[in-house]
């Protein structure tokens, strides 16, 4: 392959500039430097929808880095092979794919229900810790049905554990040092184990599996047969944490433009009328009619993706949008410029969730929305985060008008350290319609 010009410098936007504001340097870098962009020798930032999208639809070429949330745990004689891992992500998929979702929605909509049926009206509420127990709740149930009370309190002790991990240090230490944060870690996702395996022993032994996402890993396969029991316990603990942590960050954008539109969460509230009362009663009928609110959440993520930056490593020297990258070097996946890409949206930083809609302003190519990534490794629980943050918008904005603190400084500070998340957001809540039913 014959070597062309490397990505562009960005004058000024090295580590330095990155790490004291990186929005702003990768708005920049997009801005002067077009698709693709050297941050530094051998660290480039794919900037645009088509450096994006080529990026990660062509997983031969930029492989994603294994960097499991919670990696196996040593000292087992029975760690899972990779033909089992493949096995159980397969049968994982079954339980999260878009129909397994719209089946359960009446087991999503109580959670998202309660989640406004419990803020406290009038006062400013810290927002991010209310919703994700919210959330973790609704994940944990999603998994683990019946049985999710006895997990949770697990698998808010695995969400500590993560935090404590990926909290920004002065020192990046080798993965096999064994940091106190990375015991903390392990011993958390030891308990869960522990208090999982039984879960797992008891359902095989009385034959009764389940129909919740458990309950897909242990029905055998025709080809497989039965998993063993490890390549069960392997993932779970990462896809546990993952029902609520990404989600959690788009809630919270989610609540601040609610509370920023107002007319945009009166037209979510009057969509919201047409729940049933009781939201164990929702149907999949009664989700898809939320289309405005739907589209509200999709602009949210747009704008905010809440995994804003993904990691990629290449494989071999390859092209990417007219350049050449050399085996080895780090590729930086950009969302969060991408879906500011003119070309895929006009008036990228203009909140308008009637883009989302049926008509002329709908976006041309659907897969320039990359909020849950795309091709082999987008997101497993792509369906129900969609199918969770619409039900959760509907209901606050059924129950509530919310509104920013006074003052001219904003309530909340934007991270970017994991995830894009407004960290310390408060809200206050003012009943919608004073004296109507709340939902219990």
């Amino acid at each position: 392959m014959g070597r062309t010009n490397e990505p562009p410098r960005l004058p000024g936007g090295g580590f330095a500039a990155w790490s004291r504001d990186r929005l702003a340097v990768a708005r920049r870098g997009a801005d002067e430097c077009g698709d693709v962009w050297q941050l530094e020798p051998g660290v480039y930032v794919a900037a645009t929808a088509g450096a994006c999208e080529a990026v990660l639809r062509r997983a031969q070429d930029f492989p994603k880095a294994p960097s499991p949330l919670f990696p196996p745990l040593k000292g087992s004689n029975e760690a899972p092979t990779a033909e089992e891992r493949a096995h159980a992500h397969a049968a994982r998929m079954r339980g999260l794919r878009a129909q397994a979702v719209a089946a359960r929605v009446g087991e999503i909509a109580p959670g998202a229900a309660l989640f406004a049926a419990r803020w406290p009206t009038d006062r400013d509420v810290e927002v991010l810790p209310a919703a994700r127990h919210a959330l973790a709740e609704i994940g944990v149930r999603y998994l683990f049905s019946e049985d999710a009370p006895a997990l949770l309190p697990f698998a808010a002790r695995l969400f500590l554990a993560r935090e404590v991990l990926v909290r920004p240090s002065r020192w990046e230490w080798p993965r096999w040092v064994p940091t106190p944060a990375r015991r903390f870690r392990t011993r958390q996702q030891a308990a869960f184990t522990d208090a999982l395996r039984p879960v797992v022993r008891r359902r095989r032994a009385s034959g009764r599996l389940g129909d919740d996402v458990l309950g897909q890993m242990l029905q055998p396969s025709s080809r497989y047969g039965a998993l063993p029991e490890e390549a069960v316990l392997d993932t779970l603990p990462g896809i546990t944490v993952a029902t609520f942590e990404a989600p959690t960050r788009a809630a919270g954008w989610i609540l601040l433009h609610l509370a920023r539109h107002p007319e945009a969460a009166d037209r979510v509230a009057a969509e919201a009328a047409s729940l049933p009362a009781d939201p164990a009663a929702t149907t999949s009928t009664h989700l898809d009619d939320l289309r405005y609110t739907r589209a509200l959440v999709h602009e949210v993520l747009r704008l905010h993706p809440p995994s804003w930056l993904l990691t990629r490593r290449t494989a071999q020297r390859t092209q990417l949008a007219g350049y050449t990258v050399e085996a080895g070097s780090t590729v930086l996946v950009c969302p969060y410029t991408a879906h500011r890409d003119a070309r895929e949206h006009p008036e990228p930083d203009r909140f308008r969730p009637e883009r989302w809609l049926d008509g002329p302003d709908a976006p041309a190519n659907p897969g320039a929305f990359l909020s849950f990534g795309t091709g082999p490794h987008g997101c497993e629980g792509a369906a129900l985060a969609m199918a969770t943050l619409t039900l959760l918008t509907a209901h606050t904005a059924r129950c509530h008008r919310l509104s920013e603190p006074p003052g001219p400084e904003p309530g909340y500070r934007v991270t970017t350290f994991e995830g894009l998340a407004t960290d310390g957001l408060r809200l206050r809540a003012t009943p919608r319609a004073p004296g109507q039913p709340r939902p219990r």
